[in-house]
């Protein structure tokens, strides 16, 4: 009994996978088509970390790489941060789309997000890690996006 049990749950947990890494490449194509080559946004991560203070981050994009990134206090984030790594790894919606996938392949237990209805990018992610671990979630929120010329 237990093994059906293991099975049924191992193939409900595969579909709902499928269907959210099928809903994440449909996005991604609609980013992709849209081909935006310049833009803004802020990043707000959320979660249990030191660097709270810093957020909302306005971030700069250009041709999938980070132009300039500025902490809410209005200062430039600098490599030598400690949480440089963190925002460089959330610095762009190139870098959502392979995040997400890697979080529905088995990186992360809990994955809810919402898509931009216009560009298809990740609007707002919430990630739970570890389901009964604490203080392990992060959420990650694109704000004002615009495209630049």
């Amino acid at each position: 009994m237990k093994k059906i049990i293991l099975l049924l749950t191992t193939i409900v947990l595969t579909a709902c996978s499928s269907k959210a890494v099928n809903e994440l490449k449909q996005n991604e194509q609609i980013w992709q088509s849209a081909k935006i080559t310049r833009y803004s946004f802020e990043l707000n991560l959320s979660c249990f970390c030191a660097f709270s203070d810093e957020m909302p981050l306005k971030i700069e994009v250009q041709n999938g790489e980070i132009v300039s990134m500025i902490s809410a206090s209005g200062a430039a984030v600098q490599p030598s941060d400690p949480s440089y790594e963190t925002f460089f790894t959330y610095g762009t919606i190139e870098r959502l789309f392979p995040r997400l996938e890697a979080g529905f392949n088995g990186q992360a237990d809990e994955i809810t997000v919402t898509y931009d209805p216009t560009y298809g990018y990740p609007a707002q992610i919430f990630f739970d890690f570890i389901q009964d671990a604490v203080d392990d979630e992060l959420s990650v929120e694109v704000l004002n996006f615009q495209v630049l010329k």
